[in-house]
């Protein structure tokens, strides 16, 4: 699996952006499709997650009802929208691959087999 991640930028505290994540290779519907993001110092952390078979969507607690992952399946692409955005959701944002699991599984960084390059989110205050 390919992953090109693209839309991260500058924004100020409350402002949005929206991530995208251009998918491809194997097929799709096998794979839990997720975003990643490491900020500087920290270790790698999950930040939501979707199943490209039936589009369960998944959230860590920091970012749940301000973000929204969704696929659209004619472009093979991933989207984070990322609203009212705080300072310590600055990071590298990474897309990511990996094989259907349980729950907990997939709120796991270490899980996800495919990783893309990152795109850069600074949040200023």
């Amino acid at each position: 699996v390919q992953l090109q991640a693209s839309g991260g930028g500058l924004v100020q505290t409350g402002g949005s952006l929206r991530l995208s994540c251009a998918a491809s290779g194997r097929t799709l519907r096998l794979y839990v499709l997720g975003w990643l993001r490491q900020a500087p110092g920290k270790e790698r952390e999950f930040v939501a997650a979707i199943r490209w078979s039936d589009g369960s969507t998944y959230y860590a607690a920091s970012v749940k009802d301000r973000f929204t992952i969704a696929r659209d399946n004619a472009k093979n692409t991933v989207y984070l929208q990322m609203n009212s955005l705080k300072p310590e959701d600055t990071a590298v944002y990474y897309c990511a691959a990996g094989p259907p699991g349980g729950h907990y599984a997939i709120t796991l960084p270490t899980w996800y087999n495919y990783q893309g390059q990152g795109t850069q989110v600074t949040v200023s205050s």
